[in-house]
């Protein structure tokens, strides 16, 4: 959403925008807002503080010019305080002299905020790449929990020296950086409907609510159309309300899925009316791990940003070039009816009985598994498996010009969820009986093949995984040098690999091994 850098101590009270950044007059501080349509900002001074706050625009209100303007002490406390209850994703910059700096981030995430620091200035940008210089080595405690797919929401990160701020957390900056996290989200349970209830009537209302909130257009917006429950029931629902405007896009994957992927995909455009424009991009012809992926070609590629990061990249670039501005996705989906553990017990992702499969998990990473929780973010208004996949799409998107929104991540589809009964939520009834309430057949809404990239990753693993790991431990990884990786184990999994007793449930981590080395590569 923005990038910026900040310097305490200095004249910080001379704010003003030159028609791209906010900039002091030493130019020793600047904040610069990512320029696009759906992205404003504004900044207020007393003559002592400046807030500077860069936003999500919202429907119905008029886009704020950005020039700099002057308010009495009761008119900025005012607008600060409104500034926090904005409905959309922000960021607060607030600056004094001879005080340190402050920064606030709000609920609705929907680009990261990376932050660095030196001896003078603090550094952000929802690009990591652009604070790579700051990488320090790399965290034990969050290594191993990256390579046990055991994510966790916190401020830390693979590298030492970059920290994430999370939603509604505030960083604090004059000299030293402090990260003060919020006060946990307040979340209610499951409710007991009247007979009356209209479920499918209140989730409509859901999806409409989460798309009108925003100015997007529809000449410009392409929506993510996978094939999947999540992302069909808002593409669907958005076409009735725009017939005959929207475009769709999707990556194709492999296997016998691939097919049936393709027939649901076709259903759903039928039943209602999208336009003719529907990119597709063959995921089994642009690989991960291919070497004209950024990733091996040295680029500093975050090991947040998506796993299938070639094929993605490539399908935003089509995008990009016919002019996309905006992409609506169906992330959050899962989340917003997942069963809680007293429903319907499960092991979670990440569980340490999974480490036999997995026997490249050095030493190093084996013990800081312990401290896996330790220091994580408290609970978020939107669930924090879906704060974070955001954030693997939103950088590839923003550099080509396209501003991710994801409806399932509104708070008011967060609570509906949270309201509904376990047989509403369960297998996604949900989605399915709105895809179902169309008039579409049970290949959509009750499939009988997996959809998955499996086989994507499979191929890629085994055409171009195989001389990347034999590279890896022929001259050697960061990852292996700090004891985070077993050579011996790394080895075992090659020889795997090239036997042809591929095994999906362990040997497909590997897409997480080679992406974490290359990052580590790139930054250190």
């Amino acid at each position: 959403m923005l990038k910026l850098r900040l310097t305490p101590y200095t004249d910080l009270t001379e704010w003003h925008w030159d028609g791209t950044h906010y900039v002091t007059g030493d130019r020793l501080s600047h904040v610069t807002p990512y320029a696009h349509p759906l992205v404003e900002s504004l900044s207020v001074t007393d003559g002592v503080r400046t807030l500077i706050v860069v936003r999500e625009r919202v429907t119905g209100r008029d886009q704020c010019e950005p020039l700099v303007r002057r308010l009495s002490p009761g008119e900025y406390d005012r607008t600060r305080a409104l500034a926090e209850n904005w409905p959309t994703d922000y960021v607060l910059t607030e600056t004094f002299p001879d005080q340190p700096a402050r920064v606030t981030v709000g609920a609705c995430r929907t680009t990261p905020l990376y932050l660095a620091h030196d001896d003078r200035s603090l550094h952000g940008s929802w690009d990591m790449a652009d604070l790579r210089e700051h990488a320090r080595g790399l965290n034990p405690k969050e290594a191993a929990r990256l390579l046990l797919y055991r994510p966790r929401y916190s401020s830390e990160t693979l590298f030492r020296g970059i920290l994430r701020l999370t939603e509604r957390a505030t960083a604090h900056f004059g000299g030293h950086l402090n990260l003060r996290y919020p006060e946990p989200a307040l979340h209610s349970g499951p409710r007991e409907l009247t007979s009356h209830s209209d479920v499918l009537g209140a989730f409509t209302h859901a999806i409409d609510t989460a798309l009108d909130l925003r100015p997007w257009r529809p000449q410009d917006t392409i929506f993510h159309l996978t094939g999947g429950f999540d992302s069909g029931t808002v593409a669907t629902r958005a076409a009735q309300q725009h017939p005959d405007q929207l475009a769709t896009a999707t990556l194709l994957i492999g296997g016998p899925g691939r097919e049936q992927q393709i027939r649901r995909r076709k259903e759903m455009r039928a039943a209602v009316p999208f336009t003719y424009r529907d990119t597709l991009t063959d995921a089994m012809a642009h690989l991960p791990l291919a070497p004209a992926c950024d990733r091996m070609r040295g680029e500093a590629v975050s090991p947040y940003e998506e796993p299938l990061h070639h094929p993605f990249t490539q399908l935003t670039r089509t995008l990009a070039k016919d002019g996309a501005k905006a992409l609506v996705t169906g992330l959050g989906g899962d989340e917003m009816v997942a069963l809680a553990q007293h429903e319907y017990p499960h092991r979670a992702m990440g569980d340490i009985s999974e480490l036999p499969l997995l026997p490249w998990i050095g030493s190093r990473a084996r013990a800081a598994l312990e401290y896996a929780d330790d220091a994580i973010a408290p609970p978020a208004v939107i669930n924090s498996m879906t704060l974070l996949s955001l954030e693997t799409t939103a950088p590839i998107l923003l550099r080509d010009g396209i501003w991710p929104l994801h409806p399932f991540a509104d708070p008011y589809m967060v609570q509906l969820g949270e309201w509904l009964p376990f047989h509403w939520r369960e297998l996604k009834q949900l989605q399915r009986r709105r895809l179902a309430s169309l008039g579409l057949s049970d290949d959509v809404t009750d499939p009988t093949e997996r959809e998955s990239f499996a086989e994507v990753v499979q191929h890629a693993l085994t055409l171009h995984g195989r001389p990347l790991l034999a590279r890896m431990l022929r001259d050697g990884s960061p990852l292996l040098d700090t004891g985070l990786l077993d050579p011996d184990g790394l080895t075992a999994a090659l020889h795997r690999l090239s036997s042809g007793t591929y095994q999906e449930n362990g040997d497909a981590q590997l897409l997480q091994v080679i992406n974490m080395h290359h990052a580590a590569l790139a930054y250190l």
